[in-house]
């Protein structure tokens, strides 16, 4: 039962729509009706507000690390602690507080992996960064991370169940982001223009 309710309170936990949320509060923007629709951080940091959107990453992957870091308190099995890390990023992506239609899992996947694998997790945010500064897109430097990250933990040898979940958590994101691979690829994709940089 203890498990049940843990879990349940995962996803919720990873529901929570912060980038609804700090739109609406903030500055009475419904963050769905505005940029690319999407009611993730990104779409926050472009088409609100660049200081709401960083509290919104931090917010987002905060929801991600609570539940995974405190799972070991419920129980100690790998398993559960990645039921605990998966439904959390489900929560996220299919929020019952938005009709189902959420982010896409970036953030509170670094948050997630944050919790059990610190060290890596801050290296997929360097590829992030150095991608996302090279390449002025997030959609690409989020893909970046997220692929690199199941070679990065065989790397630094964790085992082969938190490494083929990574696996997974790759394949969603790669997946949540194909419009932005079309659009990417058409030259029609929002770009992140860092102070100094040519467009």
């Amino acid at each position: 039962m203890k498990i049940a309710i843990y879990l349940i309170m995962a996803y919720l936990c990873g529901a929570i729509p912060f980038a609804y949320i700090i739109s609406k509060y903030f500055k009475n923007v419904d963050i769905r009706k505005c940029g690319s629709g999407n009611p993730g951080a990104t779409n926050v940091f472009r088409s609100v507000s660049k200081s709401l959107g960083i509290v919104t990453f931090i917010l987002d992957a905060l929801k991600g690390f609570v539940p995974v870091y405190f799972a070991g308190l419920v129980n100690h099995s790998v398993y559960f602690i990645l039921a605990v890390a998966f439904i959390t990023i489900i929560g996220h992506i299919y929020t019952v507080f938005l009709n189902f239609k959420g982010g896409k899992g970036v953030a509170t996947g670094c948050g997630v992996f944050l919790a059990f694998a610190p060290l890596v997790t801050l290296i997929c945010f360097l590829i992030f960064a150095v991608v996302l500064f090279i390449s002025k897109y997030v959609a690409l430097s989020s893909i970046a991370a997220a692929v690199s990250l199941p070679l990065i933990l065989k790397i630094f040898n964790y085992p082969d169940t938190i490494v083929l979940f990574s696996v997974l958590i790759a394949v969603i994101v790669v997946i949540r982001h194909l419009s932005n691979i079309k659009r990417i690829l058409k030259g029609t994709e929002s770009k992140i223009i860092f102070s100094g940089q040519k467009r």
